[in-house]
């Protein structure tokens, strides 16, 4: 029986975060340190006949608590030692096994508040050093692991996409692909500063609800006023916000949907045709770039090997049909059919694809 992604039921783990601070747990653990110091005192002072003093023959309540110490932490000095079976198979038994349980709880509370803290803060500074020309994708939900599958079939580095997400299982799973990971909030300006989004080539927002990924956008174009932004919404009332909140891109998956239902009425040839240009696994490729000057004054026609539709110019779609068209000029924005088989990407490095929709 398969789960969710299709994990397998029987080696899932149901778990829910605890309700204890660290400081919490903390106190715990001393308390059960302090438990079985007081045990192992209480047991000593009453069978304190049993212990032999060799510096002055007599076992005062100081040496109970000396003796208990040394012997909770260490193998002892050998200046008080039980002299009967009674005590040492106390010892032996009972004492060295909470002997080894102390080693766990300093060991444990040690990795938990300082090596755990340590590693986690030079791992995270050693990612985000590295981070340059990375793609911040938010939200790993159906869309956003669609989104991250497609950048990897791309080309992407894995090493270049950052995952954030306040769902442990997703974050797993993006953790397994390769990607960084971080579990946080992403409306908040820290988390975005942490993954370094203004040195970022692009963010992908698929938080889930409208109104969190229109926050989530208005917070990175604040901290990122040139960063490229795509953004899925599911109401077209926030399409208009999306872009005012500065989403370079708005993808609304319900439309384009309604989009290809429509098309395929008439026949499946169009939305084969549709999905094939949006997909790496299909012959042909839909990519946006910058004109190279070896094209500046062709015509759109001229391209090769690639089939030019459509120039951005000055922010504005020139189709090949028009009259623009025949002319590329120096900061065109070129979007071109390419095959799969042959990228233009694989020849040229700034050859950007488009934007799938999700």
């Amino acid at each position: 029986m398969l789960g969710r992604r299709g994990q397998d039921l029987r080696h899932m783990t149901l778990r829910r975060q605890s309700s204890l601070g660290p400081w919490a747990q903390f106190g715990i653990r001393v308390a059960a340190m302090l438990f079985l110091l007081a045990f192992i005192i209480g047991f000593h002072w009453i069978e304190r006949e049993s212990l032999r003093d060799n510096l002055d023959g007599h076992v005062s309540f100081s040496d109970i608590i000396y003796f208990t110490m040394i012997s909770a932490t260490t193998t002892g000095y050998g200046d008080i030692v039980p002299v009967t079976d009674q005590a040492r198979l106390f010892d032996a038994l009972i004492v060295t096994p909470i002997r080894v349980f102390f080693i766990l709880i300093l060991a444990g509370t040690a990795y938990t508040f300082v090596i755990k803290r340590v590693w986690s803060k030079w791992l995270m500074q050693r990612i985000q050093n590295a981070l340059r020309d990375h793609v911040v994708v938010v939200g790993y939900g159906v869309s956003g692991t669609e989104a991250v599958k497609e950048l990897i079939a791309r080309g992407t580095d894995l090493r270049g996409i950052v995952v954030i997400d306040c769902d442990e299982a997703a974050l797993q799973d993006a953790e397994e692909l390769g990607c960084a990971v971080l579990k946080a909030d992403a409306t908040r300006d820290k988390v975005l500063q942490a993954v370094r989004i203004e040195q970022a080539k692009a963010l992908i927002v698929s938080a889930g609800s409208d109104d969190t990924s229109i926050l989530v956008t208005l917070t990175a174009r604040h901290i990122a006023p040139k960063l490229k932004i795509t953004v899925k919404v599911r109401n077209t009332d926030n399409e208009l916000l999306a872009r005012q909140a500065g989403a370079t891109t708005v993808v609304n998956p319900v439309s384009f949907a309604g989009l290809l239902l429509a098309g395929s009425a008439e026949g499946p040839v169009v939305h084969d045709y549709i999905a094939d240009l949006a997909s790496m696994s299909g012959r042909v490729q839909l990519v946006e770039r910058e004109v190279r000057d070896s094209e500046l004054g062709k015509s759109l026609g001229d391209l090769e090997p690639g089939l030019g539709v459509r120039i951005v110019r000055d922010g504005l779609p020139v189709g090949f049909w028009e009259e623009g068209a025949r002319m590329l000029c120096p900061g065109d924005i070129i979007v071109e059919i390419v095959p799969t088989c042959f990228r233009e990407a694989d020849k040229h490095p700034d050859v950007i694809p488009a934007g799938r929709p999700t």
